[in-house]
């Protein structure tokens, strides 16, 4: 599992949550440009004076403290704090009256393993504000303030621009995700025709485990589709005209991510009948050879038990007789040789 810790912004940040183990991060932005940044959580409500001001808060490991706090900022509904403080979200986009609840996940995977690590982010998305909360560090949120670092021409959209900074980012981890699950399927399939036997529980251990992680990353994956769906409904203004492109292709991203996990699994499942279907032939031909030999051994032991018998029998003590039943021996276990690599049995 893929653990990136996110670094202190500065002594404000540090100082921002009101408990101990929480961090703070923020940043103003006025007209498209990022004016402030760290600035103290208790500075927000002066600076939200301006209409023309977007802040952008995140907490990591927040105290109920925390939530008590940006509450009375912003007015967050009960049920949106509870599922933002609560596990195992769906991710989903609930509507409130006076702000949205969006519940996503971040994706990774450790080198050369099939593990899927997951990370859990809540957000509240206001007129003015984009509230993130996370459980843990393990989601870095660099790469996120980079994208809005470099588009400047799209940060005048205000929060519209900061959520699609951070849906892209977190759709591209999903797909990146795929592609890896992609890669090992692959590996598995190479290996599944591999001509040594000691790689049967290889591929059925990794087959496994990346049908868990494609169960996995389905339920991150499938919501998104709703959830863009909803971000780009008419009758909700955080996305505008000129950002609705944008989470066009972000909705691309998700749509096609989905198929490509709904094809990995199909094609995970068949992988496992084509194993199981492979020991069998496997086992087939195992018990082919060991029958063939098993009645080429059975002429000499019979010929033999039969002129080992206790009676006068044509040759019986006479060399002739042990000519005779060498003879036997040769020719048709020879014979029974030749037939059975006709038939493609040795």
């Amino acid at each position: 599992m893929v653990h990136i810790a996110v670094p202190v912004a500065g002594p404000a940040a540090a100082t921002g949550g009101s408990g101990p183990g929480s961090r703070a991060r923020t940043r103003l932005y006025r007209d498209g440009i990022c004016v402030l940044h760290d600035f103290p959580v208790a500075d927000i409500s002066e600076h939200l004076i301006d209409p023309r001001s977007v802040v952008w808060l995140d907490l990591c490991r927040p105290t109920a403290g925390d939530f008590v706090m940006i509450n009375e900022k912003f007015g967050l509904h009960e049920l949106a704090v509870e599922d933002a403080v609560g596990e195992s979200q769906r991710p989903k986009l609930d509507r409130y009256a006076s702000h949205l609840f969006l519940s996503a996940y971040a994706v990774s995977f450790d080198t050369g393993d099939t593990a899927l690590a997951v990370s859990e982010i809540a957000v509240f998305i206001t007129d003015q504000a984009l509230i993130t909360v996370r459980k843990n560090d393990h989601l870095d949120l660099t790469p996120v303030l980079a994208r809005w670092d470099s588009s400047d021409d799209l940060a005048g959209h205000g929060v519209g621009f900061l959520l699609y900074g951070l849906l892209d980012h977190l759709v591209d981890g999903q797909f990146t995700a795929v592609q890896r699950l992609d890669e090992c399927v692959q590996e598995l399939e190479d290996l599944l025709f591999d001509e040594r036997h000691a790689h049967v529980q290889a591929v059925q251990r990794r087959s496994f485990q990346l049908r868990k992680s494609l169960v996995a990353l389905r339920r991150v994956v499938l919501p998104m589709r709703e959830v863009l769906n909803t971000l780009m409904r008419r009758d909700l203004s955080t996305v505008d005209a000129a950002m609705a492109p944008y989470y066009q292709d972000v909705y691309d991203h998700v749509l096609r991510a989905t198929e490509w996990v709904e094809s990995l699994r199909d094609l995970v499942a068949s992988t496992v009948e084509t194993s199981l279907a492979v020991q069998a032939n496997r086992m087939n031909l195992i018990m082919k050879k060991v029958t063939s030999w098993a009645a080429i051994i059975a002429v000499p032991t019979a010929i033999t038990g039969f002129y080992g018998q206790n009676l006068p029998y044509p040759g019986f003590g006479s060399h002739w007789g042990v000519l005779v039943s060498t003879a036997l021996i040769g020719a048709l276990s020879a014979l029974l040789y030749l037939a059975f690599r006709r038939k493609d049995w040795l």
